[in-house]
Formats: C-alpha cells, sequence, structure tokens
C-alpha cells in the first residue's frame, strides 16, 4: 500500500530529499512541501504545512543531519520542530504518523557508538547517540520513550515509537525503503503509541 509521506528536513540536506523523491521509486504518496511558502509568518507558514500537507499524510521521514539538532536552538529549529509536533499529535482532524528518522552519513559516527556491556544484564547493547547534540527532543523522546517498562535495562524495538534506519540502508532499494516506511506506518497502530510526547520538555 502506498503511505502519504511528508519529508521534514533542514535546507541543508534538501539533496536527500531530492533524491528520495527522484531517485527511488518508492511507491509512496508524496506530500512533501517543495516550494517555500511566500511568508514571513511563521504561524501562516506552518497553519498552511500542517493544512496541505500534513494533515492527510501518514509517514514523516525526518532526515537527520548535521543542523537537525537540539542544541542549535529554538529558532534555528522552529520549523522541522513543529513539523514533528503536528506529526505526532493525534486528535480531531488530525491522526499521528509514523515517524522515521534516516540518519544521513555525516552522522553515522556521532550517532552509531558500537556496543557496552551492561552491568544489570550481562549482555551487550548497542549504543545509539540519539540526544539533544544529534536530533531535535521531538524525535529522541519518542526514540527512548520513557519510562522503560518490566525492568528492563535497555530499548527494543517495541519501546520506541520512532523508527531509524541509516540513508545507505533506505537507499538499497525501493523495497528497503518501503520496508522502513510500512515500519513506521504500523508503530500508528503499536501499544507505544500511547507513550508518544508531543510537545516534549
Amino acid at each position: 500500500m502506498a503511505h502519504r509521506v511528508f519529508i521534514s528536513h533542514k535546507r541543508e540536506d534538501k539533496s536527500y530529499k531530492n533524491y528520495i523523491q527522484n531517485n527511488l521509486g518508492i511507491d509512496m504518496i508524496d506530500k512533501s512541501l517543495n516550494e517555500k511558502i511566500d511568508s514571513d509568518d511563521e504561524d501562516y507558514v506552518m497553519r498552511k504545512i500542517r493544512e496541505d500537507y500534513l494533515s492527510d499524510s501518514t509517514v514523516t521521514i525526518f532526515l537527520i543531519g548535521e543542523h537537525s539538532s537540539e542544541n542549535k536552538g529554538e529558532e534555528e529549529q522552529v520549523y522541522i520542530k513543529r513539523e514533528l509536533q503536528a506529526s505526532l499529535y493525534d486528535g480531531k482532524a488530525n491522526f499521528r504518523n509514523g515517524i522515521l528518522g534516516i540518519v544521513l552519513p555525516k552522522m553515522y559516527d556521532k550517532i552509531y557508538k558500537g556496543s557496552y556491556y551492561c552491568n544489570k544484564c550481562g549482555g551487550n547493547h548497542d549504543h545509539v547517540g540519539i540526544n539533544d547534540e544529534t536530533v531535535i527532543k521531538e524525535f529522541s523522546c519518542n526514540y527512548y520513550v520513557k519510562p522503560l517498562t518490566d525492568g528492563k535495562c535497555a530499548w527494543s524495538e517495541d519501546d520506541r515509537y520512532c523508527v531509524l534506519v541509516k540513508w545507505d540502508d533506505f537507499i538499497k532499494d525501493a523495497d528497503c525503503a518501503e520496508e522502513y516506511i510500512d515500519q513506521a506506518f504500523d508503530k500508528r497502530e503499536h501499544p507505544i503509541a500511547e507513550k508518544v510526547k508531543v510537545y516534549p520538555k
């Protein structure tokens, strides 16, 4: 089934958005904003994005690049933060989107940190650096959803609302890309959706 996909990105990463739209042949309905809205009124711009692009989308792709972190500041990140907030909100005339974070190549080393030994369970866990230095809070708080239940010492896929993938894995072919989009879409009906934070602090 073709999902309705909105791509949230910083302008510095527009080439990656264009590649997804033009080179992969993904079976999706593209709901992305491709032309700048001609206004300096932030509230008007976001209202148009919500009404014309996000309101009937089902999956939001968040491109995670060098300019996508919380530490860049609220003013710098206002549009991607509000796009993800609108994507996560579940209410009248606006159903929650699945969220797929795609880690762009220059961010691999900052996010994928190898594994570490856990004193609690005696096993090894992957160290994935999803935090204020790499992404906005709207993504990190719904990737590492708290609190963990059942005495767990690490997050599994069932404990995350957001789905995460490396760029190179996403673009292997259309089938791979569609599989990750499907995973994000399916999270909308997963029990973890009940713990989503729309406006994290």
